[in-house]
């Protein structure tokens, strides 16, 4: 609006200041509020009041809420100030900022809400923000099916956070987390009935919850969408990776943390759902060529990281590397948004190469986050990741060894792909074209931003981890609950240093096995992998088209799912879609609506008709009656007139 009325720039400016003033007061209330280990609550109005239900509109501010508030807040300035530069000569540059901000102030709704109703607002809204911002270069076909792809999926599980909000509503008569959360260790053994089946209540409230994160958060299964979310600007992808909306199917675990602890099975699925899709999306990642998709199935793989953590009751854990995994993983999006710029659009990693002459310090950028994702020692991943693969270790059950075991070969396939794209797009040469002699580093603004992230992703671990994690603080005393079978924290501290170091280890070696195979084929030495497996390479071969489409879950759900259900085209499409479903919706209301004017019409023009008739015949009628009671008066008055007459002559 500012940009119509005041031009472009004042627009902008004034955006990237707003921006910035939310982040300083979102450093300020962490520093008050989280390090004075405290907890501010905030009613604005009353909302609505219904049936003895009031809805209050308020603020909570606690160490979580904070936390969540200081990386959105300061990812989503650098991205703002990224954009502009990014976008420059788009003539939509206004619209896209515009679209930042109100994802970002969605996104400080959900997080801010003391209830579950102005969190479903805040839910609901970066789901919106996000088709609008998956779609702004609208005129590309990919981008519109993706868009919508993100919205129907979400949809989809937000309609079991929505029916786990309505339980939780009809139970507790509320939807204040505070009064929730009191109420909760009183109600752990309520059994609810539906349809003659009984039902641990708590559990099933907990599952509707967990379905809700999982499609917000793109687990595997329901992960398909974020891949294909891709198709925005690269900037548009660092905002929903990093910090926001992926994040919030995690925060919405971290926030209802009773609910899932007083429910064991819920609690071991939150586990197993995260290391599977640690591993699958990691595995996945290995294969693609996509510069983007690459990062953006590493963002699932490191979401199913957070999972677990959350699934072993680890929630100082999973925090700590959501905090930490949105400066690294902003930053590798704006370094590979840099190169995509700088190579025309380019994404394809096999047409790219020995960028390290041309763009120097965004591949100092991206090596910084490639380690941290890593977790290589003393960057800001080694002090998260370790901590969950260590706690989870420490767990004596069977199902936190196998999770261990998975996480462990996640972390290396994770150097395995963050080797591949260094080596690729940086070091070895596959199609050097002229192309590439043109390309330059990004604008100041760009290489402002991608320093700054890259500056945390060295530091931000090593400055907060006493803070956040470790059996002696009081961080997050007032914000996670952990049952008493579930706490884990001293056993992690009497861990020898092999089980400490594995996943170092495994990392170190996912990079060295990546260097050299991929020097193997740089080289032209292909007869040596060929020669090494040669009893397999067709089965390699197909392994490789296998994970490239994504272990076919579109095709699943496309062809299988869709054609099974619904049988073909001819059911879907001409029987249901266009005729059912049209019959009673728009095609059915437009043919009622028709049919009842024709007949009003009808009706009315017959009733004027006749009205008109009987006017007519009543004025005849009236003329008629009229008219012979005048002649018969006539009459009458002569016949009298002549008898007097006649009288008067007789006498």
């Amino acid at each position: 609006m500012l940009g119509f009325y005041f031009g472009k720039k004042i627009g902008i400016n004034f955006s990237i200041f707003s921006i910035f003033l939310t982040a300083i007061i979102s450093s300020y209330l962490y520093f008050e509020i989280c390090l004075s280990n405290s907890i501010v609550i905030i009613k604005i109005f009353n909302w609505m009041s219904l049936d003895g239900l009031n809805l209050n509109f308020g603020f909570l501010f606690d160490a979580l809420t904070c936390s969540m508030l200081l990386i959105i807040s300061w990812i989503s300035f650098f991205i703002h100030l990224y954009s502009v530069d990014y976008l420059t000569h788009d003539p939509f540059l206004c619209r896209f900022i515009s679209y930042l901000s109100l994802f970002t102030w969605f996104m400080i709704i959900l997080v801010t809400a003391d209830n579950l109703i102005q969190m479903f607002i805040g839910w609901e809204g970066v789901g919106l923000c996000s088709y609008l911002l998956i779609n702004f270069w609208y005129t590309r076909i990919l981008a519109n099916k993706a868009a919508l792809k993100a919205m129907i999926m979400n949809r989809i599980t937000d309609i079991f956070f929505f029916i786990g909000i309505l339980l939780t509503l009809m139970i507790f008569k509320t939807t204040e987390f505070i009064i929730i959360f009191d109420l909760l260790p009183f109600i752990k053994n309520e059994i609810f009935i539906f349809v003659g089946y009984a039902f641990d209540l708590i559990t099933l409230i907990s599952f509707f919850f967990l379905i809700g994160a999982v499609g917000k958060s793109a687990q595997i299964g329901i992960h398909t969408w974020l891949p294909d979310a891709m198709e925005g600007p690269t900037p548009v992808s660092a905002l929903l990776h990093a910090a926001t909306m992926v994040t919030a199917g995690v925060f919405l675990i971290l926030r209802c943390n009773p609910f899932f602890e007083f429910s064991l099975f819920i609690l071991n699925i939150i586990g197993l759902w995260g290391c599977l899709t640690a591993f699958l999306c990691a595995f996945i990642s290995v294969f693609q060529t996509d510069i983007k998709k690459v990062i953006a199935y590493s963002t699932c793989s490191q979401l199913g990281y957070m999972f677990f953590a959350c699934g072993v009751s680890n929630y100082q854990g999973a925090i700590f590397h959501l905090f930490n995994h949105a400066f690294f993983k902003a930053l590798l999006f704006l370094g590979a948004g840099i190169i995509i710029h700088a190579l025309l659009n380019e994404q394809d990693m096999r047409h790219m190469g020995r960028l390290v002459k041309f763009l120097p310090l965004t591949y100092i950028c991206m090596l910084i986050a490639s380690f941290a994702i890593m977790g290589i020692p003393f960057l800001a991943g080694f002090y998260s990741k370790d901590f969950i693969l260590e706690f989870t270790y420490s767990r004596i059950l069977i199902n936190t060894e196998f999770i261990y075991l998975i996480g462990g070969l996640s972390a290396f396939l994770t150097a395995v792909y963050s080797a591949n794209i260094l080596m690729q797009v940086f070091i070895y040469v596959d199609n050097y074209d002229n192309i590439i002699l043109k390309c330059h580093e990004g604008s100041k603004r760009m290489l402002i931003s991608i320093s700054v992230l890259a500056f945390f992703s060295i530091f931000i671990g090593y400055l907060i981890s006493d803070a956040m994690i470790g059996m002696g603080t009081f961080f997050w005393n007032l914000n996670f609950f952990i049952e008493f079978v579930n706490f884990s924290y001293i056993d992690v501290e009497f861990l020898n240093w092999k089980e400490k170091n594995a996943p170092i280890f495994l990392s170190l070696l996912g990079f060295i096995f990546t260097i050299v195979f991929i020097n193997m084929i740089n080289t032209k030495k292909e007869y040596l992998y060929k020669l090494f497996f040669i009893n397999f390479w067709s089965w390699i071969l197909k392994i490789n088209k296998f994970f490239y489409n994504g272990a076919y879950f579109d095709y699943f759900y496309n062809e299988i799912f869709i054609f099974i259900l619904l049988q073909s085209y001819e059911i879907n499409a001409k029987k249901i879609d266009k005729g059912f479903l049209e019959l009673i919706g728009p095609y059915g209301i437009y043919k009622l609506v028709k049919n009842f004017t024709i007949f009003f019409y009808k009706f009315y023009f017959i009733y004027i008709s006749f009205l008109f008739l009987f006017l007519f015949l009543f004025l005849f009628f009236i003329i008629t009656f009229l008219f012979f009671n005048v002649v018969f008066l006539g009459i009458l008055i002569l016949a009298i007139e002549l008898i007097i007459i006649n009288k008067k002559y007789d006498y």
